[in-house]
């Protein structure tokens, strides 16, 4: 089969699309013909072994995982004989970064606890564009954010991956969401149901009277004290992604923020797991979330693909189609 092989940490050039042997699955595993897959960050961070220290769970000196690709879409092609839940030609997506990865592949074998059936009102390349953002967006409102409906809720960053997924979760949960992006990407969040858009190119979302209840910070570079200055008493910044600088001051001056006053200061480790893709699933089944895709790349344009992705400025997901 074609599969993109990653050997050592560095660019996007380091990526090459091999011909190896067709994965068997073991007892417990499904192999799945990949029709599907999709970038997210944790792509990068497997690329190019950086922050360092993702290293220790990535390889220190070569990536451990030697094919990339988390987020896929497909069909099953075989089960193994303790597989419960899906048969042959199930339609299925999934996540597998915490399984291994593998999914920039033709085929791939999937322990069956890190898929679920793919809506039948979607395409493969939408399923394949939704696990890991949609979970992650899932987790930082309900489960970090502890949103609640009729609340503000800010999400910053909100015309990317994540930020597309996490607006339209957030309306499901029936709050008032303020979205803000740059102004090529305002129709994109007039098109899912934000309620508010601030264009971070002419408006500082933090100078205004307004507070909210919630903060998602999915991208960007502003300082914890910014967030935290529109921030309603007793309530929750969760950190996604963004600078590292914004990282650093999540981790090390968040705890001693929530320990001290009364706003929370936190950060998402996002976890793959069934029940909570199912969960997406189900939005994903009634309508309520779409996926938004920028653009599709086939397997031999990987290198392009990352390229794109690296620069930050998707308007939704970048899918690759086998």
């Amino acid at each position: 089969m074609k599969a993109i092989v990653c050997n050592k940490y560095g660019p996007p050039d380091v990526l090459e699309l091999k011909e190896i042997k067709k994965p068997l699955p073991t007892e417990n595993q499904i192999l799945v013909k990949v029709h599907s897959a999709s970038l997210n960050f944790g792509n990068l961070v497997l690329l190019k072994g950086k922050p360092f220290l993702a290293r220790f769970a990535f390889g220190l000196t070569r990536p451990r995982y030697s094919i990339p690709g988390g987020d896929i879409a497909g069909k099953v092609e075989a089960v193994g004989k303790d597989v419960k839940l899906f048969q042959v030609g199930d339609e299925v997506f999934g996540d597998l970064s915490g399984c291994g990865w593998g999914g920039f592949a033709e085929y791939v074998t999937v322990p069956e606890y890190a898929l679920a059936l793919k809506p039948a009102n979607i395409s493969f390349e939408e399923a394949a564009a939704t696990p890991m953002a949609g979970v992650t967006a899932l987790q930082g409102l309900r489960d970090k954010g502890k949103i609640k409906s009729g609340q503000k809720v800010l999400i910053y960053g909100a015309s990317g991956g994540v930020g597309t997924f996490a607006v339209q979760i957030a309306k499901s949960f029936g709050v008032e969401v303020t979205g803000v992006c740059s102004t090529r990407n305002l129709e994109i969040l007039h098109s899912i149901g934000a309620d508010h858009i601030i264009d971070y190119t002419k408006e500082d979302f933090t100078k205004n009277e307004e507070s909210y209840d919630l903060i998602l910070g999915v991208n960007g570079s502003n300082s914890i004290s910014a967030y935290k200055r529109v921030l309603k008493p007793n309530r929750n910044f969760v950190h996604v992604g963004g600078s590292e600088s914004q990282l650093f001051q999540t981790l090390v001056l968040g705890p001693f923020i929530s320990m001290t006053g009364s706003k929370k200061i936190s950060n998402l480790l996002q976890r793959a797991n069934q029940k909570d893709l199912n969960c997406v699933k189900e939005l994903l089944d009634t309508g309520k979330v779409k996926p938004i895709i920028d653009k599709r790349y086939k397997l031999s344009e990987i290198t392009e693909a990352f390229k794109y992705f690296q620069e930050g400025h998707a308007q939704g997901k970048v899918v690759i189609t086998l």
